[in-house]
């Protein structure tokens, strides 16, 4: 049963990622179509083609490999110093192989003299361009803020998980109290596993990141109201200044890193919490802002990487993860010894996150990406604004194939990365807990 259902949460994943790269693609098709541009073709996948239908000016497709897909617009480039126009292709994959200035002009058909992309205004492009990341950023924001308004996300709550016994510095054990140690105040102070703590100091506390920053900053006595049984009581406990992990301002832990602070002694208990539309509004753009990071922060993980796929180093829980990785976790999720509620949350978290990912990634400034030519319609139009500004010519369409030497190397640098994460996702995955 455990396999059938790891496989299950495979597909499920796979049919989500094939959804997620359509949906991009969609983007780009329904803008390019609404600005007259010509699109010969729309598929899902690499490869040999499946399945494939026409209509009107497009082929629809499927093909055999799921790990992306693209449109084709006619006129990506401008013409080059032969006057020939080379039809292109959105994916970042078709573009790393073909040559800018390719023998697709044979594309080009009567009429298509106004029906290229690049003859469209510079804004026009940027929409076109955007439109396929902004369809992944809509999808994954529907799905986190349904899922943490309906299923809920799960977090520490301001029940009590555990009393800690004794006073102890974070970095200590706590399997056993030194002789000399003092009574925790949350022991002495009579609190319970399973209270929930309803108030602190007479102001009700309703999330574990509020109470945890009304305790850190009380060093003194403190009356500490809970839920124990149905009925309502206050405690009397006197805080003391403690070592304790440094806090990461959302209700979480800086690994590592500790600061003196006001110390109750307890632990709080973890459970599925349904959020306000606030409180996703707040997750989300915390989601994104770590996204960013994860982003900025890649090139610092390679080392850690490659140990980890060709050496004896550990799989770190933060390591960067490819379509096989993520697709792995989906069968782990569908296995997972929990409520059916909560993996199918979990997997709607996984598609969620790879569409933001997506999103990300693709609006990084850099060819082959769709952020690269958004820079060029970007840089295109200042040059255009400030030549019109001092009178002089204008300078005409920005050459983006100018830049495609560039642009090799950097889809180089994408595919070595991309092996290396598949090879550690085969021989070394992330493990979820």
């Amino acid at each position: 049963m455990t396999a059938l259902m790891t496989v299950l949460g495979i597909v499920v994943f796979v049919v989500g990622l094939l959804f997620s790269i359509a949906w991009h693609e969609l983007g780009h098709l329904s803008t390019a179509k609404l600005f007259g541009i010509r699109v010969p073709q729309y598929m899902v996948g690499f490869g040999p083609t499946i399945f494939s239908r026409k209509k009107g000016d497009t082929e629809y497709g499927v093909k055999a490999v799921p790990f992306g897909g693209y449109i084709r617009m006619i006129g990506m480039f401008p013409p080059g110093d032969d006057g020939k126009i080379a039809a292109r292709s959105t994916s970042p994959w078709r573009s790393m192989i073909e040559d800018a200035r390719s023998a697709a002009y044979e594309e080009l058909q009567p009429g298509d003299e106004t029906r290229m992309f690049y003859t469209r205004k510079p804004w026009k492009r940027v929409i076109v361009m955007f439109a396929g990341p902004f369809m992944n950023l809509v999808l994954a924001v529907a799905i986190f803020l349904g899922v943490m308004m309906s299923f809920g996300v799960n977090t520490q709550t301001t029940t009590v998980g555990t009393v800690q016994k004794c006073v102890v510095a974070a970095s200590a054990s706590t399997d056993k109290c030194p002789k000399d140690a003092k009574d925790s105040p949350a022991n002495a102070a009579g609190l319970r596993a399973r209270d929930k703590i309803v108030a602190f100091n007479g102001e009700p506390t309703s999330d574990w990141n509020s109470l945890q920053q009304h305790i850190r900053k009380t060093v003194g006595p403190a009356t500490i109201t809970v839920e124990r049984d149905g009925v309502r009581k206050d405690l009397h406990a006197v805080l003391i200044k403690n070592q304790v992990a440094k806090s990461d301002g959302k209700g979480g832990y800086v690994e590592g890193q500790y600061v003196s602070a006001g110390f109750l002694g307890f632990t709080p208990a973890s459970g599925v919490v349904k959020q306000s539309f606030g409180q996703s509004v707040d997750r989300m753009g915390n989601m994104v802002q770590d996204g960013i990071d994860s982003l900025i922060a890649l090139p610092s993980k390679v080392p850690d990487l490659w140990n980890a796929a060709f050496g004896d180093g550990e799989r770190k829980a933060d390591s960067p993860m490819g379509v096989v990785g993520a697709a792995r976790v989906g069968g782990e999720v569908a296995s997972l010894d929990i409520p059916a509620s909560q993996r199918v949350a979990t997997m709607l978290f996984l598609v969620a996150g790879f569409n933001l990912s997506l999103f990300l990634f693709n609006m990084l400034p850099l060819l082959p990406l769709d952020g690269g030519h958004i820079a060029g319609a970007v840089w295109e139009s200042v040059r255009r604004h400030t030549a019109r500004l001092v009178r002089r010519p204008d300078p005409g369409p920005f050459d983006v194939a100018k830049m495609m030497p560039v642009a090799y190397v950097i889809a180089g640098v994408f595919i070595c990365f991309t092996l290396l994460v598949l090879v550690a996702d085969v021989v070394n995955p992330v493990k979820i807990s």
